[in-house]
Formats: C-alpha cells, sequence, structure tokens
C-alpha cells in the first residue's frame, strides 16, 4: 500500500482528526488514526470510544488498503516538514515508511481491522444548521456547562430541537444558559439530546465562527453526527433526563439595569483582584444611576469601584461569583448588559441589551 499526498492537504485533515486522540489512552489502538484509501480517496479517522471524527483528503496516487499509524507522532512529522513537500507513505507489514524530500520516517503500525468504529442510526431526527449557528449556540451554552459533575446529564449540552427553533441549554446548578437559534429541513418530531462536554468543545473547534456552509446533524437516541466541510462527527450522548430548565429561569422580575458591557468588565477584572480566592465573591450594590462594586479576602484587603448604570429603584445589594459573571460578559456582544432581579435573594437574569434570543441565569452567592 502506497500513497502520495501534498503537505498542504495532509496536514489540516490530520489536525480535523486528530483533536480526538487523548494523551492517555485505555486501549493502545485509540492512540492511533485509521487511514483508509479506496477509488484514490483518502479517509482519517480517530475516536476515543464515544467520540469519532472522519474526514476525507485528496492523495496524488493512492493504492486500496487500511492501515493505523500513531496519530500524535504524524502529526509531529508533517508539522515539521517544509511547506510544499510531497509525502510519500509506503505500507509493508507492521511498518510504515513516510518520506518526504530527504527525510525519511520509519513507523509502527497496527491493524486496521482492531480500529473500533462508531455508527449512528439511520433513523431518527435531521436537520439542516448554518456553522455560524452551531457554533453560536455551544459557545454561548458551554458557559454554564459542569464538568466532572455527579449528577453526569449536567456534563454537557442540552439540544432541544422543536419545529425550526432549536435550543443549546447548559447549567451546572449555580448557573443557566439558554440561547435560542433557527434550523432549516426538520425531518422528525421534537427531539432532546444531550452533548456530552468533549464532544461539544471538539465540535466548537471545528465550526467556524463566520462559516456560511450548513451542517446536517443526524441525531437519534444513542447517537449524534454532524456533517461539515466533509468532516463527520459522531458522538455518542448523554444517556439521562435533563432537568426541567424553564423552572430555573425567574419571570417577572420587578428591577432591571443597564450597563455598558466594556466598562463592567473591566471594573470587575480589577475587583477581582482583591478578592477570596476561594469563593470569587463580589458585591454588586444597585442604586440610583450607580452601581457599586467591592471585593475583599481573609487578609483584610478590599476592593471598590462605582459605575453609572441606567437604573432607577430602591438600593439593593446582590454578590455574585465574580467568574459567573465575566463569562456571562465574554459571551454576550452587545454594547450594554441587561440585569433583571427581584432582591438580594434571588437569581438574576443577565442578557445583551435587545437580545431576547439569549438567557443567562446566575444564582447570588452568600458572603
Amino acid at each position: 500500500m502506497q500513497i502520495e499526498i501534498d503537505r498542504a492537504s495532509l496536514l489540516p485533515a490530520l489536525i480535523v482528526v486528530s483533536g480526538v486522540v487523548d494523551r492517555r489512552q485505555t486501549l493502545p489502538i485509540l492512540g492511533n488514526l485509521l487511514v483508509d484509501c479506496a477509488d484514490g480517496k483518502v479517509t482519517l479517522s480517530a475516536t476515543d470510544l464515544e467520540l469519532q471524527v472522519v474526514t476525507k483528503v485528496d492523495a496524488l496516487r493512492a493504492d486500496d488498503g487500511r492501515v493505523t499509524l500513531p496519530a500524535r507522532k504524524v502529526v509531529d512529522i508533517c508539522r515539521a516538514l517544509p511547506e510544499g513537500v510531497r509525502v510519500v507513505l509506503d505500507v509493508t507489514g507492521e511498518r510504515a515508511t513516510l518520506v518526504a524530500g530527504r527525510s525519511r520516517f520509519l513507523l509502527s503500525t497496527m491493524p486496521a481491522e482492531d480500529f473500533p468504529t462508531l455508527t449512528d442510526d439511520a433513523d431518527g431526527m435531521r436537520f439542516k444548521v448554518s456553522q455560524a449557528v452551531l457554533r453560536r449556540l455551544l459557545d454561548k451554552a458551554a458557559i454554564s456547562m459542569a464538568v466532572q459533575d455527579v449528577r453526569y446529564y449536567l456534563n454537557g449540552v442540552l439540544l432541544h430541537v422543536d419545529g425550526e427553533q432549536i435550543l443549546a441549554v447548559a447549567t451546572d446548578g449555580h448557573r443557566l444558559s439558554k440561547i435560542e437559534g433557527m434550523v432549516q429541513d426538520v425531518n422528525g418530531g421534537v427531539t432532546q439530546v444531550i452533548v456530552p462536554g468533549k464532544s461539544v468543545m471538539e465540535l466548537k473547534r471545528l465550526l467556524e465562527p463566520t462559516g456560511r456552509d450548513d451542517v446536517m446533524v443526524r441525531c437519534s437516541g444513542r447517537t449524534l453526527t454532524a456533517t461539515l466541510d466533509g468532516t463527520e462527527v459522531t458522538t455518542k450522548l448523554v444517556d439521562g433526563r435533563y432537568p426541567e430548565f424553564e423552572r430555573v429561569i425567574p419571570k417577572d422580575l420587578s428591577r432591571r439595569a443597564l450597563i455598558d458591557r466594556a466598562a463592567l468588565l473591566g471594573a470587575l477584572h480589577r475587583t477581582a483582584i482583591l478578592s477570596n480566592e476561594k469563593f470569587k465573591g463580589v458585591r454588586m450594590t444597585f442604586s440610583e444611576g450607580m452601581l457599586r462594586l467591592e471585593a475583599d479576602n481573609p487578609e483584610r484587603e478590599a476592593a471598590e469601584e462605582e459605575l453609572e448604570v441606567d437604573y432607577s429603584g430602591d438600593e439593593v445589594v446582590i454578590a455574585f461569583n465574580v467568574g459567573y459573571v465575566l463569562d456571562v460578559l465574554g459571551a454576550v456582544d452587545a454594547e450594554r448588559i441587561d440585569v433583571a432581579f427581584s432582591g438580594p435573594k434571588g437569581s438574576a437574569v443577565w442578557k445583551g441589551e435587545g437580545r431576547e434570543d439569549e438567557t443567562f441565569v446566575v444564582m447570588p452567592m452568600q458572603l
């Protein structure tokens, strides 16, 4: 089996699939990528048994055959090669020789028939969504996603499709994100699936934030497959029931403030320097036309800053985890932040001014 391919074509494809490969694997073959050649096309695959990425690349010449190669080593070699070279891969027995210019590398292989693959269900909902919309949904929802929580169903992002509307929801029990978008060509009924955290991050890596090409999505009770730009991502889904998230979002909040996003972002970064390193709390005092930020720590150090805001009403003091608020400010792209709240003990709803398709809920802290 022999393959000849331009480095300029091979390297981007290797980068696409290699993100799935963990440095520590439960099985040695999971450290390899599958190279499958047929009809002059080269297909590269990588998996960790929960997530699989497959992409195709054009070859100058390719014999039919299959082999697995050490993923990290092949990527590192191709990165280090000079631009413009052609890569020739020659597989004989249990060894593969990679030649590029005057460089020659002898690599070990593992049997292709031992390489595990994920298969998606033929049945299930299908829909089409733009790359930009899906990237926005995952980017903004993922800030509230739990990490290694014993409530395993929180360690991912919920995708809820009903008609042409899609919701992306995530919560870790202290905050919640709900982002709305639109899909097309829906084939199937109402669907609700939980995409695992690693798969969310991998999809975010592959999606272009301004990409105009559509993503074709197939989802069933066990798997979700997203196809974009010749790359196919298949992930197992979290088997669990997601909480009733609409009940977490407070309604009919009586107080509202509009705050310049850039000014609040800078003030919080400065105030957080002297916050408690363990709890990272900051007090926000809303008063007529003014917001005062205060933070302190066990060393009896303190920081205070004031901002002019659009607020009228009784004085209210609410404490928040400054990291949660900074995450929200990083996710919102409006010039002003709309904060709605009822009092010091209730959750606050944050969103960009006029952005009714984005909702961020942050619970208060006790300081």
